[in-house]
């Protein structure tokens, strides 16, 4: 079992940064593959990024490739998104997850059902 509680959101203008992170409880946070995800008012939940259990491999959304980077820190059970260039369109409720699955995880890394245990949220609202 892990909770996960992100913090670092915010309102902030286009073309602004914003890092967000994600604390993880327990002991094995080193075993659990991440994700962050996104929801917007009315939308469906979105992938954003996500990164393997060692930090080896990242994976990102179109949408945000090369203006978010996704990275941990395993020693303080924490996952990190720093978003850069952010914009209108990035505001949305963004979610960190933990997956367990080692196998699937390289292809599945997108999909919400991928992930075992989620955050409750925090709130990402840039203004343009």
């Amino acid at each position: 079992q892990v909770q996960l509680v992100e913090s670092g959101g915010g309102l902030v203008q286009a073309g602004g940064s914003l890092r967000l992170s994600c604390a993880a409880s327990g002991r094995t946070f080193s075993n659990y593959n991440m994700g962050w995800f996104r929801q917007a008012p009315g939308k469906e939940r979105e992938f954003v990024a996500a990164i393997r259990w060692n930090g080896g491999s990242t994976y990102y959304a179109d949408s945000v490739k090369g203006r978010f980077t996704v990275s941990r820190d395993n020693a303080k059970n924490t996952v990190y998104l720093q978003m850069n260039s952010l914009k209108p369109e990035d505001t949305a409720v963004y979610y960190c997850a933990a997956s367990t699955r080692a196998y699937s995880f390289s292809y599945n890394y997108a999909g919400a059902l991928e992930y075992d245990y989620w955050g409750q949220g925090t709130q990402v609202t840039v203004s343009s």
